[in-house]
C-alpha cells in the first residue's frame, strides 16, 4: 500500500520529466517585435528579440526583407542567445522586415515579420518664404512643408518671436496632419512672422522652419462669403481596434464659421467622444467596432453651410 502511494505521488512529476524529454519541433516562446530606433540615440545597438524551444533545441536564424542574413559576413551583426543584435545600425543599410527562423529535426518554424523604422528629423532646405498678402476678412492658409523625417511629428507656430505660440481657437487652427497654419478670417492683429515649429514625438528633436512674413493689402475689406472647409478627414479611414483616432475639420470664412460634428448613419455619438481645438477636432479613444460608421462635419456661419463625411471602418488588430 505504501509502494502505491509513493507511485501516485510520484506519477504526475514523472509524466513531466517524460513530456520534456520528448522529442518535438520548435514552439516560440518569444517573437519579434515591430520597433522604432532614434537615430540620434546613444545607444549603438539595436536587439531584435526571439525565443524558442524544441527538443532537440532548435537552431535560430534571421531574415531580412525575406533574404537571410549571413551572421559571419557582417561584423554588425551577431546572435545573443538568438536575438538578432546589429552594432551601429544604419537607416539607409537597416530599415525593413526581419524574421526569426527556428529549426530543429522534427520541424521549421518563422516568426511573423517585425518592422524596423528608423526615427530622424531632417533640417529645412529653404531658408525664405515668401511673403503672403491678404485682404483683411480673408480667410488665409500658411504652408509649413515639414523636411524629411520617420516617426510621427507634431506642429506648432511661433508669431514673431519665441515663445510667442500661435493660441488655437475658433479662427486659428494648426493641422497636425499637414502642419499649415489656417486663419478664418484675416484680423489686423495677424500682421506679422510667423514660423512652423516641427517636432518628432521619437525623439523630441525640433526644428524650425524659414519665417513666413503675413501682411495686409491695401486694396479694401474682404466682404462676406459662406464657409469653404479647407481642412478634412479623407473619405474612408481604416482604425484599428483600441486605437484613438482624431478627425480634423476646419473651415475658412467671413463670419468666422462654427463647427459641428455628428455621426451621419444616425447613431448617436458616444459619450466618450470628445472635441478640442474649438470643435476642429473629433477623438474617438478606444476606437471599437460600434464606433464604425460614417462621420459628418458641418461649417456654418450667415452666408451658409458646408459638410464634410467620412467612413470609419474597423479592423480587429494593429496594422504594423
Amino acid at each position: 500500500m505504501k509502494l502505491l502511494w509513493k507511485l501516485l505521488v510520484l506519477l504526475p512529476f514523472m509524466l513531466c520529466l517524460a513530456d520534456n524529454k520528448a522529442f518535438h519541433g520548435p514552439i516560440f516562446i518569444q517573437e519579434p517585435q515591430s520597433m522604432i530606433f532614434p537615430l540620434d540615440s546613444d545607444e549603438e545597438k539595436v536587439t531584435l528579440n526571439c525565443e524558442a524551444k524544441g527538443n532537440p533545441s532548435p537552431f535560430i536564424r534571421w531574415k531580412f526583407n525575406g533574404t537571410y542574413i549571413d551572421i559571419s559576413a557582417d561584423y554588425r551583426y551577431s546572435l545573443v542567445d538568438g536575438n538578432l543584435v546589429i552594432t551601429n545600425p544604419n537607416k539607409t543599410r537597416d530599415a525593413g522586415k526581419y524574421q526569426c527562423i527556428a529549426m530543429n529535426s522534427f520541424g521549421i518554424i518563422i516568426s511573423r515579420e517585425a518592422k524596423l523604422q528608423f526615427a530622424y528629423l531632417e533640417n529645412f532646405k529653404s531658408r525664405s518664404r515668401s511673403t503672403v498678402s491678404v485682404r483683411e476678412g480673408q480667410g488665409v492658409v500658411l504652408l509649413c512643408g515639414p523636411p524629411s523625417h520617420s516617426g510621427e511629428l507634431s506642429y506648432a507656430w511661433i508669431f514673431n518671436e519665441y515663445p510667442v505660440f500661435v493660441q488655437q481657437d475658433s479662427r486659428r487652427f494648426v493641422s497636425q496632419e499637414t502642419g499649415n497654419l489656417y486663419i478664418a478670417k484675416m484680423e489686423r492683429s495677424d500682421v506679422g512672422n510667423y514660423t512652423c515649429v516641427v517636432t518628432n514625438t521619437v525623439t523630441s528633436y525640433k526644428v524650425m522652419g524659414p519665417t513666413t512674413p503675413l501682411v495686409l493689402r491695401n486694396d479694401g475689406v474682404m466682404g462676406e462669403y459662406e464657409p469653404k472647409i479647407e481642412v478634412q478627414f479623407r473619405e474612408v479611414v481604416p482604425s484599428a481596434k483600441g486605437s484613438t483616432v482624431k478627425l480634423e475639420c476646419f473651415a475658412l470664412g467671413n463670419p468666422v464659421p462654427s463647427i459641428s460634428w455628428k455621426r451621419a448613419d444616425g447613431k448617436p455619438m458616444a459619450r466618450k467622444f470628445h472635441i478640442n481645438k474649438s470643435n476642429g477636432v473629433l477623438v474617438i479613444p478606444n476606437f471599437q467596432q460600434e464606433d464604425a460608421g460614417l462621420y459628418e462635419c458641418t461649417a456654418e456661419n450667415s452666408r451658409g453651410k458646408n459638410t464634410a463625411r467620412g467612413q470609419l471602418t474597423f479592423y480587429g488588430t494593429l496594422l504594423v
